[in-house]
């Protein structure tokens, strides 16, 4: 079993449960936001470095990148750590405004919500020791190895295809597929060669090899390039072309890719489109 994200499994699964007729309801306008003096934001606090609790409170990426994208609107974000599983039926409740905690694009989730354009990258990569960096280069030298994923993670869904790509090359595929609670047991694993590589996304491998460096290596284009989105609901569409016109803006005047550098140490390689699934 592999590793799609609690975030995208969980998520995806509970957003089938909600009702088409829900699109049809009066969106939340700008008027209202600014009338409530907050933009209400779901989020796992749980996601380093996109949104995470730091003594006590909210910080991260995305918490920053919120502070930006409110300002102009005169009002403050209120970040509402929610379970992932929920996060979606939890939006359309109408418990908060929008969704903003690395919430990548898939053909399921732009059937049940509104995304704005890209405003992180989310695309995977396998984390390595660095000792084996000679070894393992391309994903064709992933076969006979273990390969470690999160339960719910993107990496679940992607180890499927890696592996029946690999065997499709006429190679033996992945010895073993451990599925782990969490990214950081799994890094441990790695670390005490009980597996030989972990799915994550980019951006957050690249913290890990800041934390930890000379530790790990990188492995990078091992699936296709993705990215997350600021999700609310379809019929908001007023707070989705707002979200889109400061994101240009921001991209256009660079502070966004300063605060990548600052929370990620590398700027991003954003698109200017939400991408299409066949």
């Amino acid at each position: 079993m592999t590793n799609i994200s609690r975030r995208l499994v969980l998520a995806g699964s509970a957003a089938s449960l909600i009702p088409r007729l829900a699109f049809a309801a009066t969106g939340t306008t700008l008027a209202q936001i600014k009338a409530s003096g907050e933009l209400r934001i779901g989020c796992e606090a749980a996601y380093v470095p996109f949104t995470y609790r730091q003594e006590g409170r909210i910080v991260g990426y995305d918490v920053e990148l919120a502070d930006m994208l409110c300002a102009p609107l005169g009002v403050k974000p209120n970040f509402i750590d929610t379970a992932w599983a929920g996060v979606i039926p939890s939006l359309y409740a109408k418990k908060f405004d929008v969704v903003m905690s690395s919430m990548s694009y898939t053909k399921e989730r732009l059937e049940r919500v509104g995304f704005s354009v890209p405003y992180a990258e989310a695309s995977q990569a396998l984390l390595i020791r660095a000792e084996d960096s000679g070894k393992i280069k391309v994903v064709g030298d992933l076969n006979n190895r273990v390969l470690a994923v999160k339960l719910g993670s993107p990496g679940q869904i992607l180890q499927d295809k890696i592996n029946a790509g690999l065997k499709t090359a006429g190679g033996a595929g992945f010895k073993e597929v451990r599925t782990f609670d969490d990214h950081p047991a799994a890094y441990v694993s790695l670390a005490q060669h009980r597996v030989d590589g972990v799915l994550n996304t980019l951006a957050t491998l690249a913290m890990v090899m800041r934390d930890v460096p000379g530790k790990y290596a990188l492995v990078r284009n091992v699936g296709a390039d993705n990215w997350a989105g600021i999700a609310a609901r379809k019929e908001d569409s007023e707070i989705l072309q707002y979200l889109n016109t400061q994101l240009a803006a921001l991209k256009a005047d660079g502070r966004i890719y300063k605060l990548q550098e600052k929370w990620f140490g590398f700027r991003m390689q954003l698109g200017d489109s939400i991408p299409t699934f066949g």
